[in-house]
């Protein structure tokens, strides 16, 4: 595949991160459509949405500068390279760092919750499209060899140095099934969003079905670095996946059970003396 998309001169543009940036633009660019729906003002989520990203961007960066200090130490140009590293514990870590910044400035603005939530839902899905197809052409998160008639193979040395990909391989390509199905998520949520009745709702069935495709996805993914638990039973992103369909559910039965009890409050009829 193209794990460099152009060259400027003598510096390297990755397919991976123009892919991903492009991917951050439209999903920026579909938050002020979705904010409106969601009844919100577009920028604080905005900026919500730019602070996410320049925590979870630093934070792992600078967890992968520590990890590798000693290396940065001896080889101070490999940090030039701290742009190139994709990986799902690193992609975790980047998920942690935002989370921890998003919630005191969500608190600050006084942003409600569930409308945010519904608000980020297709958005997130987009930006997750985009950046699996970013993955595909630069061999980032590879799939399993396959013999398919669809198979790609990975030619460029550059893919095996930056992700790992194996060199004339046929593989499936699992990124693009990953891109796929957050897409068609994200056009799902998108067409459901003015017709949902509940906030949060649109939340908890993008958790659903985004944790879901992943954990449906990872079988077709080489195991390779992604970590491997309960004997082999599951790797870290399919754990992920699952705490997310949990967290999907619990917020889908919550809302459920508040609609329930105010439905149920308002058909009492206090009888007056």
């Amino acid at each position: 595949m193209y794990p460099v998309l152009f060259h400027l001169g003598p510096i390297v543009v990755p397919s991976y991160g123009v892919l991903a940036a492009l991917g951050v633009l439209l999903a920026l660019a579909l938050l002020l459509r979705t904010a409106r729906l969601a009844g919100l003002n577009p920028n604080p989520l905005w900026n919500l949405a730019i602070v996410a990203l320049f925590a979870a961007l630093v934070g792992s960066r600078l967890v992968l500068l520590v990890l590798n200090w000693t290396l940065v130490r001896t080889h101070p140009a490999w940090l030039l390279g701290l742009a190139l590293v994709h990986h799902p514990l690193v992609a975790g870590i980047g998920s942690v760092f935002a989370i921890a910044a998003v919630i005191p400035y969500g608190r600050r603005q006084l942003l409600p919750l569930r409308p945010t939530l519904d608000a980020f839902a297709a958005p997130a899905a987009l930006a997750l499209s985009c950046e699996q197809l970013g993955a595909l052409l630069s061999g980032s998160g590879y799939g399993t060899a396959t013999t398919v008639r669809w198979a790609v193979v990975y030619t460029h040395p550059l893919a095996a140095q930056w992700s790992g990909a194996p060199l004339f391989v046929p593989v499936h390509p699992v990124q693009f099934y990953a891109a796929l199905a957050f897409l068609l998520i994200a056009v799902a949520l998108l067409l459901w969003m003015p017709r949902s009745l509940r906030q949060g709702d649109v939340a908890g069935a993008a958790l659903l079905a985004l944790g879901t495709a992943i954990y449906v996805t990872e079988f077709f993914r080489d195991p390779e670095g992604r970590g491997s638990l309960l004997n082999g039973a599951v790797d870290g992103p399919q754990l992920a996946s699952v705490v997310l369909v949990l967290l999907g559910a619990i917020l889908l039965v919550d809302r459920s059970k508040t609609q329930g009890s105010v439905e149920a409050a308002q058909a009492i009829k206090v009888p007056h003396d």
